[in-house]
């Protein structure tokens, strides 16, 4: 039985990400797999690449064959030139991670007047105003 590292589609039509598996070279690409042993999202940016290395060298080791994409992942990661015995690759790129929102308290938290209303309310307008014309009229 010839074993292959392919990738197996998963997503929606324009989303797609990859699960790196071990399987048989028979069977079709979303098929059966007898081991996943990663992940890769290309529509990120930067794309996310998973892999565990350990059980990559020990599939390499054992005789399975990459596929063209999963072999250009490999190398990008450099499990591949671990396997061969070549120099490392540089580093890849990795997302900033992102900052968190401050929470509403803390942007508040410098305002001493907290929790009053900034405009008068038009309720207390209309009183007011009701009342000053009632005074008016009794003093004419």
């Amino acid at each position: 039985m010839a074993v292959k590292i392919k990738l197996k589609r998963l997503g929606k039509i324009r989303s797609p990400h990859y699960r790196i598996v071990i399987a048989d070279s028979r069977t079709r690409r979303d098929g059966r797999a007898i081991e996943e042993i990663g992940k890769y999202q290309p529509t990120y940016h930067p794309s996310v690449i998973e892999v565990d290395a350990d059980r990559v060298a020990y599939w390499l080791g054992v005789g399975a064959q990459p596929t063209e994409p999963v072999l250009a992942i490999l190398k990008k990661t450099g499990d591949w030139q671990k396997f061969k015995g070549e120099p490392a690759p540089a580093p890849l790129l990795v997302a900033e991670p992102k900052k968190a929102r401050p929470s509403f308290e803390a942007l508040g938290s410098d305002d001493s007047a907290k929790g009053e209303a900034i405009t008068q309310k038009k309720k207390a307008e209309k009183k007011d105003e009701a009342a000053a014309e009632s005074s008016e009229s009794t003093e004419a």
